[in-house]
């Protein structure tokens, strides 16, 4: 159900609760922002809002505020982590084929590099 609250066995929840370490960038009051432990590029932070939806298409339809909150975080995510000026990227996975590995949507913002042009 796609309600907003937080799942007793989702990583993530876990992660935002306070449960399960990680190195945090940023918080917001509907935001937290982290370090990917397996980075893809030298800055690889996930953004996950602090409710629980489990993919972008499911925050879209039930909290778009929500979803705009996360892209306007990754801009301030971009700027503290000093790779706003170079360029970015954003990427949401949505399910399992596309490569969702944590049902719980999450914003992948990477840089600090040149990064693949592939699927643009």
């Amino acid at each position: 159900m796609a309600d907003g609250q937080a799942q007793p066995d989702c990583l993530f929840c876990k992660i935002v609760a306070g449960e399960i370490p990680a190195t945090v960038v940023r918080q917001t009051d509907l935001t937290f922002t982290f370090k990917d432990i397996n980075p893809q590029a030298p800055v690889h932070d996930l953004i996950v809002p602090r409710a629980h939806y489990r993919n972008a298409a499911e925050l879209a339809a039930n909290a778009p505020e929500l979803a705009a909150a996360l892209l306007t975080e990754a801009a301030e995510v971009a700027k503290a982590e000093g790779i706003a000026d170079g360029g970015y990227r954003i990427v949401f996975n949505t399910d399992a084929h596309a490569g969702q590995t944590v049902f719980h949507v999450h914003a992948h913002v990477l840089g600090g590099d040149f990064l693949s042009t592939f699927g643009t």
